[in-house]
């Protein structure tokens, strides 16, 4: 059974399908870009480098930063890449995603997977060479799992499929620190665990506001199957976790104050948020009402912010 409001008949028609179109050299390299998915990246290396500020205890090496934010951004262009290779059918059929270049046909299936094969060679390359091998093989780690574990294997046979899926997106807070260390240490672990709550509630968000999408591709995403309700129950247990954790590094790692303190109010602010789209939620699906967006946004900022915080508590915490 699935839950997908009132629209659902109308969304039962099946969407046109974009037609094959000439295309500029312009449209071709935006096209490959998109294929590499921008803001997925933009959002991964809010994650690494500002761990890599804290592993320094300051400012790290630039030429160290630059490497690995080249790197991170190869490798997570080269998972997203081949994730449009492998979901290309139902990013025909989704409107959130018949816009990229597959469906579009500025870019054909074979040569988006050249392209996806390449940027990951060049990934690991690139951090092997001038970062270290250990965080080329958590970058590979994460782009295979992210790949098999999540495209493949959970995406469309589980409502955990972003749960354990979203693993892959943790690992940026590992490799931030082991190009700063060359090791592993409680403190990354309990960042990794924060962004791991801090994906459901997130995902969920978004996957609320398209879940006629999700349901007319059977793609069991949770808001999908259960009702708006008690997706927002487990928003909220998820979003306790997430701001219960983040309250951890302060003992693990010893931060000074400026580092709690935003763990502290903006994880009250995202738990505000959080219950208030619960309680929007109860006893309707209406997404008018609901808002989904509004948490789905909310989301971004505080990870955002805390892992501004992140940088900033070496520099200036004392």
């Amino acid at each position: 059974m699935t839950f997908v409001g009132h629209s659902a008949s109308a969304q039962s028609q099946p969407l046109p399908q974009p037609q094959p179109q000439s295309a500029t050299v312009k449209d071709v390299v935006a096209a490959y870009v998109g294929l590499m998915k921008p803001r997925v990246i933009e959002l991964l290396l809010l994650t690494t480098v500002p761990v890599m500020f804290f592993a320094a205890r300051g400012v790290p090496d630039l030429g160290l930063v630059v490497a690995t934010v080249v790197g991170g951004t190869l490798s997570s262009g080269s998972a997203s890449a081949l994730n449009c290779v492998y979901d290309r059918d139902i990013d025909e059929q989704m409107r959130r995603t018949r816009r990229r270049a597959l469906p579009r046909h500025l870019v054909s299936p074979v040569a988006a997977t050249v392209f996806g094969i390449v940027l990951g060679v060049l990934a690991t390359v690139v951090l092997a060479t001038w970062v270290n091998w250990l965080s080329a093989g958590l970058a590979l780690v994460a782009e295979l799992f992210y790949l098999v574990v999540y495209t493949v294997l959970l995406k469309r046979r589980t409502t955990q499929n972003i749960v354990w899926g979203g693993l892959a997106g943790c690992f940026p807070a590992l490799i931030g620190w082991t190009a700063v260390t060359g090791e592993l240490a409680w403190p990354p672990v309990v960042l990794f665990l924060v962004v791991f709550f801090w994906t459901p509630p997130h995902t969920w968000a978004l996957a609320l506001r398209y879940r006629e999408d999700y349901a007319n591709v059977d793609v069991p995403m949770l808001p999908v199957v259960a009702r708006a309700e008690a997706v927002g129950r487990q928003i909220v247990l998820y979003s306790w976790a997430m701001v219960a954790t983040s309250l951890l590094l302060w003992p693990v790692a010893g931060t000074g104050w400026v580092y709690p303190v935003a763990a502290a109010v903006l994880g009250a602010v995202f738990l505000v948020e959080a219950h208030r789209m619960w309680h929007r939620a109860r006893g309707t699906e209406d997404l008018t009402r609901i808002q989904p967006m509004r948490l789905f946004h909310s989301s971004n900022l505080y990870l955002s912010l805390l892992f501004v915080a992140v940088a900033l508590d070496p520099l200036v915490g004392g």
